[in-house]
């Protein structure tokens, strides 16, 4: 993107008309010219520089929740500026010297997570999906009734024989697909069901659904799209609740160490079911389920940031740092530690799951929040 290109951008930022697309593309553009910049300004000239801007540029203020692209916009302006030649800083030209501009020797990037996960068969044996192609039969199960493939895009798909004998009254054999940290897979049930596994997630399935229900287990988080069959139910347990549907799309968010369950619906009709209650989702709502409420909590949401892992991107809607800070845990493999009081700091916006953690770090760091990485520990401050 050119300069042009750049200033249209940021005047239509300006008149309250960027779309979603443009506000990704300003994203990273603004991270590639920062990650590649030879040039590191300090705290205080990158606040000064974007009092001037402020001044210049009708920029929205929120008290509490942080609204993650004004201040994209506002540093990416810097940045164009400074290649023209047309940056100013508050100070004068003489204090504004070589110790102002520092080089710094880069730390060892943190680079994200992919496609990577674990499949254990009925008899235990693990397979390191990284390890196969798609040319493979990773393997074969209920004596060879049920093939599982790997197709061209990498994900796993169970084919059953025809001729199998699905209505004989033996147990099913059942297969477990795991991510670990800083992995993500996709799986395509017997049924059709597709399921996008979040990373150090894992969900149990049969490898064909006999019976009268189609049922499976999931620890952590993932995406499903139901395939429909009115006649036998689809039910998802997970940790304090199931989830009953005949073919729909949904998120379920339900990690152990994480307070509350989170089901998000984003078309067709699932009943969430826990501790006695029974509770009925609308397209664009989630369900909230923790042990200290009462009852299954339903609110409106943004389906779309629920779901953005699932398309390669980190979008927030009014989420807490903590929270934003697990899913990067769980994405680069890092620890965090909090050094202050964050309880009260909120985001709205997001950036891309594929980009080195420094440069999502770089976005978060426009609110005002600082970070320090030692190694593989990232110490936040407020």
């Amino acid at each position: 993107m050119n300069e042009t290109e750049f200033l249209e951008l940021l005047k239509k930022y300006q008149n309250g008309t960027l779309s979603h697309e443009d506000k990704d593309k300003l994203d990273a553009w603004y991270l590639h010219k920062a990650s590649n910049s030879k040039r590191q300004l300090s705290e205080y000239e990158l606040a000064d520089s974007y009092e001037h801007l402020k001044s210049r540029l009708p920029l929205a203020q929120k008290t509490k929740v942080i609204n993650i692209w004004p201040r994209v916009a506002a540093a990416a302006s810097i940045i164009v500026l400074l290649g023209a030649g047309i940056f100013y800083f508050a100070k004068s030209e003489t204090a504004a010297k070589q110790e102002n501009i520092q080089i710094v020797e880069k730390a060892k990037e943190i680079a994200p997570g992919g496609n990577r996960g674990i499949l254990t068969l009925s008899n235990g044996k693990q397979i390191i999906l990284s390890d196969i192609s798609s040319k493979d039969i990773i393997a074969k199960e209920d004596q060879d009734e049920v093939t599982i493939k790997m197709d061209a895009n990498g994900v796993i798909t169970y084919v059953i024989n025809p001729d199998a004998d699905i209505s004989k009254e033996n147990g099913n054999s059942f297969n477990t697909l795991s991510t670990p940290t800083g992995g993500q897979y996709n799986i395509v049930l017997a049924d059709g069901t597709k399921v996008f596994l979040n990373a150090v997630s894992s969900i149990k399935y049969p490898t064909q659904f006999n019976g009268d229900q189609r049922v499976v287990e999931l620890e952590g988080e993932a995406y499903f799209e139901v395939a429909k069959n009115k006649n036998k139910p689809f039910i998802v347990k997970s940790d304090k609740q199931s989830i009953e549907v005949l073919g729909t799309h949904f998120n379920v968010h339900a990690y152990n160490n994480e307070a509350t369950v989170k089901t998000t619906l984003v078309e067709g009709s699932v009943a969430v079911s826990s501790k006695n209650q029974r509770a009925i989702l609308k397209p664009g709502q989630q369900s909230n389920i923790s042990d200290n409420a009462a009852k299954i909590t339903i609110r409106e949401v943004d389906t779309e940031a629920a779901i953005a892992w699932k398309n390669g991107r980190f979008k927030f809607d009014n989420a807490d740092l903590k929270s934003v800070m697990k899913q990067l845990e769980r994405w680069y493999g890092i620890k965090v530690e909090y050094r202050g009081d964050v309880s009260d700091v909120r985001f709205n916006g997001g950036t891309f799951r594929n980009k080195n953690l420094s440069e999502v770090l770089k976005v978060l760091e426009l609110s005002n929040i600082k970070f320090k990485v030692e190694g593989k520990t990232i110490i936040v401050y407020p």
